[in-house]
């Protein structure tokens, strides 16, 4: 399931969501178009979003380039390095996440994404 993640500040970046956690990434897919005001904590943005699940598969550190789910706030998460939860060069959650996807080409382009700016989920 491709989808495509859009700001102002990076432009178009491709992604897939992913079986990791099934139940959350076929949620989020039919909750698309999604379009929010992104957050930002180190090195991952955060966005409340429609879709309420449960802990699937939940990670407590991810990878660069991961896509995630936070349960507890109902959150779209971008991960593209340590967060200041993270101990060394791991990246780390504020608390676990489900893994729906990950963004497909360099995720360091999301350094340039200010908190308050437009974020927009969509089909590719």
């Amino acid at each position: 399931m491709r989808i495509t993640i859009s700001t102002s500040s990076v432009g178009k970046v491709s992604a897939e969501l992913s079986d990791g956690s099934p139940k959350t990434s076929r949620a989020i897919w039919n909750a698309l178009p999604i379009e929010a005001r992104a957050n930002t904590w180190g090195e991952e943005i955060y966005f409340s979003i429609p879709v309420e699940e449960e802990s699937e598969n939940p990670r407590e550190v991810v990878e660069k380039g991961d896509l995630g789910y936070w349960p507890p706030g109902n959150a779209f998460c971008i991960f593209f390095g340590p967060t200041p939860m993270s101990k060394g060069n791991e990246i780390r959650p504020a608390s676990p996440v489900n893994i729906v996807g990950k963004a497909l080409g360099d995720p360091l382009v999301f350094k340039k994404v200010r908190s308050g700016e437009r974020i927009t989920l969509e089909r590719a």
